[in-house]
């Protein structure tokens, strides 16, 4: 039996199939996203669930205002120009080194199939966990009211998984090639279109249990906000494509409220 038998459903998603991992990088890299429901198993997403409910109250909390961009502002364009508009994320997270040693989260994080699997589909010739203590495996609380603001990633990819989802609201929305980063266009116009409401996005509302891998550089996306009482759960998976790599002192103190 393979090792991730007991958390992921392999029949389902044959992680280590040479065609499954193809079919898988083709779509991701038509689409900008890999959805897969149900890839964890309900026993797996419940015990992740029971430990991330047990250590709500270690979580740091935060509501943070920044631009799109998730840059400094710029002088040259007006405070109120789209390079420089602020919006709000505000969730709470509990960071790797208080992720349990028996967690499902850590056996997938550090299963060698999965992370191969990752490097297939992503393109990337091996994954490195991070160097700081508290980066690599992430639980996000989101708690109603909280949302995450419209924001491109400074990262070329994303891995995430549902654990819990709200009641209501929480949809993640994206606009796939709202920027050309590598050619230097900011995308303002595109942006500008979708803050209006011109623009329509793509909607995701994913249930327990589903893996998402997303190219957010150049995809402008949100998590709405929650509505309901329940908490919407999602687990970050972060590697890196070099080793020795570590979040920056400013990053780690923004995000987690402290360096170790």
């Amino acid at each position: 039996m393979h090792p991730l038998a007991s958390i992921v459903d392999i029949g389902l998603y044959p992680l280590p199939d040479a065609s499954f991992r193809a079919a898988c990088r083709a779509t991701l890299a038509e689409t900008g996203v890999l959805v897969m429901p149900g890839f964890l198993l309900p026993d797996a997403t419940e015990s992740i669930r029971r430990e991330g409910d047990a250590k709500r109250d270690s979580a740091y909390f935060c509501s943070q205002s920044h631009n799109i961009y998730l840059t400094p502002p710029d002088s040259d364009f007006a405070g109120d120009h789209i390079r420089n508009l602020e919006v709000i994320s505000s969730k709470g997270c509990i960071t790797d080194d208080q992720v349990s040693e028996k967690s499902a989260l850590r056996l997938l994080y550090d299963d060698a199939t999965f992370r191969a699997f990752l490097c297939a589909v992503l393109d990337e010739s091996e994954l490195f966990a991070y160097a700081d203590p508290l980066s690599s495996i992430n639980l996000h609380y989101a708690e109603p009211g909280q949302e995450l603001g419209w924001h491109f990633d400074n990262s070329s990819f994303a891995i995430t998984l549902m654990i819990q989802a709200p009641e209501r609201g929480g949809a993640f929305e994206y606009v796939k090639a709202a920027r050309d980063s590598n050619a230097g266009d900011m995308g303002f116009a595109a942006v500008q279109c979708v803050l209006d409401g011109a623009t329509r996005p793509e909607r995701l509302a994913m249930e327990p249990g589903t893996l998402v891998l997303f190219r957010g550089r150049d995809a402008l996306h949100r998590v709405a906000p929650i509505e309901g009482s329940r908490t919407r759960m999602l687990a970050v998976l972060a590697y890196n494509s070099q080793p020795g790599i570590a979040l920056s002192e400013s990053a780690r103190l923004t995000f987690f409220g402290r360096l170790g």
